[in-house]
């Protein structure tokens, strides 16, 4: 695509700067000529050239492993050079020498430290990407007649993953949506993302019936609680709040909606914000409650089918959006926030802009302290796509088809 992502550009800014490219050098090197020139135009009894022992360690900082030996050489160097400039008397001595030199070890030894430690957290994001990148795939553009667009913010920035998920499966039944926030935090939330994920992809492309999509994401949940608990890990409580959508061919101003105890989600558009309603389950997990796992019980309670008009967009976010708070312990104003900017401007309701202003809202609302999870997810049907007219024969005769 030609594009790349704020953290993306953080990586590779990591990155050149742990192999010492970039202006980082820059700091040390301007350091080194202002302890110089200080030392020249200073009084013979006032000397700071034992200051450069600073200049090393501020390269072991900011610089890679190669410039951090370069300035401790450097500044040995320097601080010769300009020691021996000065009469005998006011020379700063070899005891200064052997601090200055001590100090670049030192500062050379930091350096690979960090330097290390950094390279280890940096390839634990590349882990952490590969596994959002799997359980969170990206979505071609304009996928199975869908524009869409999403965003996902984790609440710990280096873990860069967590419990929510959507996707989009197109099939010959339909395309179906499913988003969703697994209860908890960690690997164990991850892994159930992971598996309710792929039961819908391989539901939703087969199963005629949502209701059976729905179906199949209960039992799926409670075949992964039982492995979990083989495992000697206790997950008995897990469960998902998640929509699931379905865009059926027939009715192109039509979506069925089984909601699992999730916030509903809203049709915007230039008629302004309502919520869809949908048919109503209990989370993904609580199934054994109501008996929903149980197959002789028969199928779930059906899907709740509503009217979208191909000028609405759905709007779907997860809890992180619905319980951010700012400091006066006051909720984000989701719904108000949106309908205030449909109403300013009732043509730019587009997922991409609801997505990036519902985004900028809620960091605007927490300044920037997410205390949980937050995705937010918006589409729209594609407009139909018009046959062109077959051109009238000049023959007067039926053209051939």
């Amino acid at each position: 695509m030609g594009l790349v992502t704020e953290m993306e550009y953080r990586d590779r800014r990591e990155r050149r700067r742990l192999v010492g490219r970039g202006s980082a050098w820059l700091v040390p090197l301007v350091l080194l000529a202002a302890i110089v020139t200080v030392d020249f135009q200073t009084a013979e009894k006032f000397r700071v050239v034992s200051w450069i022992i600073l200049v090393p360690s501020i390269a072991a900082a900011i610089c890679g492993v190669g410039a951090t030996i370069t300035f401790a050489l450097l500044s040995l160097v320097t601080y010769l050079a300009v020691d021996t400039a000065f009469p005998e008397r006011y020379r700063a001595g070899t005891a200064d020498f052997v601090l200055v030199a001590l100090g670049g070890a030192l500062a050379v030894i930091a350096s690979v430290v960090r330097v290390r430690r950094e390279r280890q957290g940096l390839h634990m994001r590349d882990i952490a990407e590969t596994t959002r990148r799997t359980v969170l795939r990206p979505l071609p553009p304009n996928w199975a007649g869908l524009e869409h667009a999403g965003v996902y913010l984790a609440a710990d920035m280096d873990a860069r993953v967590g419990g929510d998920f959507y996707d989009i499966q197109p099939g010959p039944n339909g395309t179906r949506v499913l988003l969703g926030d697994v209860q908890g935090k960690g690997l164990g939330a991850v892994e159930t993302a992971a598996a309710l994920l792929g039961t819908f992809r391989e539901a939703a492309y087969h199963e005629s019936d949502l209701v059976t999509v729905a179906d199949r994401l209960e039992v799926r949940m409670c075949r992964h609680r039982g492995h979990t608990a083989a495992l000697g890990r206790y997950d008995g409580d897990r469960f998902a709040t998640a929509l699931l959508l379905g865009f059926p061919k027939d009715d192109r101003n039509a979506v069925e909606v089984i909601n699992f105890g999730h916030e509903p989600p809203l049709a915007v558009g230039p008629r302004g914000v309502r919520p869809l309603p949908g048919g109503e389950r209990l989370p993904i997990g609580f199934g054994d409650l109501t008996g929903e796992t149980a197959p002789d019980d028969g199928p779930g309670p059906p899907a709740c089918r509503e009217r979208l008009d191909e000028d609405e967009t759905l709007l779907m976010v997860t809890d992180g959006v619905t319980e951010a708070r700012d400091r006066a312990d006051v909720f984000y104003p989701l719904l108000d926030d949106v309908a205030r900017a449909v109403a300013a401007a009732p043509g730019r309701a587009t997922p991409r802009r609801l997505v990036r202003l519902v985004r900028e809202g809620v960091l605007r609302h927490t300044r920037g302290r997410l205390d949980d999870d937050t995705t937010v997810f918006a589409l729209r049907r594609l407009p139909e796509p018009q046959s062109e007219p077959r051109p009238a024969s000049t023959t007067g005769r039926p053209s051939p088809s």
